[in-house]
């Protein structure tokens, strides 16, 4: 077996190694036509429908940049503390691939349009910063689909077909700084920061961020060096890693097969390699010894782009709260510990509840019920919380009416199976489905006496002191009224009945 096929554990690697990491993300940017033309760019559209002579690249066609990706683009800089060069152009990158129409792509290069930044990832009880070396703006490529093959790579694919939808959206490249003296926290700090910065751009509005629709894609970059050596070892980069677990199992795996590697005297090759989710493993792709040359040179069909400082200001007024710092103040006027925030955060429902809150809720109500109840109905659908067909607003109406006593839990529960299934707002259903709590003290009575006549013993321990033995009567109320009696009052009028205090 050699050094490569056998990995050093986690742990032993990190006794002998620091690792060192950098991550280069690509982000599509939200804003409905392409960079250069005015193509639509709504994700699953048929191969091949959104597209026109720009950005196929036909003879005669002629770029136009998109404002609105300038503006995106100088946000996300921005929000990153980047500064913002006051003046910059786009250049073509030359190289061939089939899914790059001119076989050039209009890139930025030594003129990025925001450089110098950072981002500070919380991991554990520790504060990361990663430095940012560059945000930079760029259309993307086509997407090649290789068909035949067991993988879906070329290798072993019988043929290949090419969708140009893709080419000519807007996408930005955010490259950090190497991220050092993150020892064993080094996948973990890579994943908090591509989840940050996924987070930070939502919050921006400037892109949806799907990873499973390749909004979002990251790029890992793993080297190691002996523990007390000056010089950083070769890296390799692992290629579109499409979630954020896998971002970690990246890293991760990259750490523990370079240790195997340097511990038998054998040389970390510069390579770009593929990361395969279904074994967390990754595999060689092309060699990176030297550096490709791209033939760079300034677009000739561009003219350079200067954001005023005036425009640069606008924008940065208009920047919304940032991610952390929004957390921390939700979690300050919540009351909520460091795990229960943690817990909305994983659970997909932080801004469910957040909205929530401000349709009329209280914060306990909203985490009961979106962490609870539709948490569940979520998980069984194969959804995230947000993709059920209920909203805020209608959550914090079916809390109101559980505050107010017109609904309890098990009828709160009915009314929200009925609003998912499309019968209406939560005060339609109630009023169509007679679902609200019976209020009606002489028929409550009714029932109290008629559930103590039919269940003798349970009476006589009530009446002995054993009140505990009022929940089976409480129950056989429950039942006689379809669930639709508060049960806090049943048991109230039952141990009033039956002399005991509490009633």
């Amino acid at each position: 077996m050699t050094a490569i096929d056998t990995l050093v554990p986690f742990a032993e690697a990190m006794e002998r190694y620091e690792p060192v990491i950098g991550l280069e993300t690509h982000v599509e940017l939200g804003t409905r036509t392409k960079m250069f033309c005015g193509c639509t760019t709504v994700f699953g559209a048929e191969p091949n429908t959104q597209v026109c002579p720009v950005c196929l690249g036909l003879p005669g066609s002629l770029p136009v940049v998109n404002r609105l990706a300038i503006e995106y683009t100088i946000k996300i800089g921005l929000a990153l503390n980047c500064t913002i060069a006051t003046w910059c152009r786009f250049a073509r990158k030359n190289y061939f691939y089939p899914d790059m129409p001119k076989n050039f792509q209009i890139s930025q290069y030594d003129e990025p349009l925001c450089t110098d930044g950072w981002l500070d990832v919380p991991v554990g009880e520790g504060i990361f910063r990663v430095g940012i070396e560059r945000v930079h703006l760029e259309e993307d490529t086509g997407k090649s689909l290789h068909v035949g093959g067991a993988t879906g790579r070329i290798h072993g694919a019988e043929y290949s077909l090419v969708d140009y939808n893709r080419a000519g959206i807007p996408l930005v490249e955010i490259v950090t700084k190497p991220v050092e003296g993150t020892g064993a926290a080094a996948p973990e700090v890579a994943r908090a920061y591509v989840t940050d910065l996924r987070d930070l751009v939502r919050a921006l509005g400037v892109s949806d961020v799907r990873m499973e629709e390749g909004s979002l894609r990251a790029d890992v970059n793993v080297s190691l060096m002996p523990r007390g050596s000056p010089q950083w070892g070769k890296r390799t980069e692992t290629k579109n890693v499409n979630s954020l677990r896998s971002v970690e199992r990246a890293v991760r795996f990259e750490i523990e097969r370079q240790a195997a590697v340097l511990d038998a005297g054998e040389r970390v090759v510069q390579e770009t390699r593929h990361f395969h989710e279904d074994t967390g493993t990754t595999t060689s792709g092309r060699s990176k010894e030297e550096a490709q040359d791209y033939r760079y040179f300034p677009e000739p069909d561009l003219v350079p782009v200067a954001p005023s400082a005036e425009w640069v200001a606008q924008i940065r007024a208009g920047l919304p709260e940032a991610p952390a710092a929004r957390r921390a103040r939700l979690q300050s006027e919540w009351g909520l510990s460091e795990a229960e925030m943690a817990a909305l955060e994983n659970a997909g429902a932080l801004d469910l509840v957040a909205e929530t809150v401000a349709a009329g809720a209280t914060p306990s109500d909203a985490r009961k019920w979106w962490l609870g109840e539709l948490a569940r109905k979520a998980n069984d659908a194969g959804l995230e919380p947000a993709g059920l067909a209920i909203t805020p607003a209608q959550v914090a109406r079916v809390a109101e009416l559980v505050a107010s006593g017109a609904l309890n839990d098990r009828l709160a529960r009915d009314v929200i199976d009925a609003v998912l299934a499309g019968a209406g707002d939560p005060d339609q259903v109630v009023a169509d489905r007679r679902l609200a709590v019976v209020s009606d003290e002489g028929a409550l009575n009714a029932a109290t006496d008629e559930a103590i006549a039919a269940n003798p013993g349970a009476a006589a321990k009530v009446r002995e002191g054993k009140v505990a033995a009022a929940g089976p009567l409480v129950g056989a109320v429950m039942r006689a009224t379809g669930g639709q009696a508060d049960a806090a009052r049943v048991r109230e009028l039952i141990l009033q009945r039956l002399g005991q205090p509490g009633g």
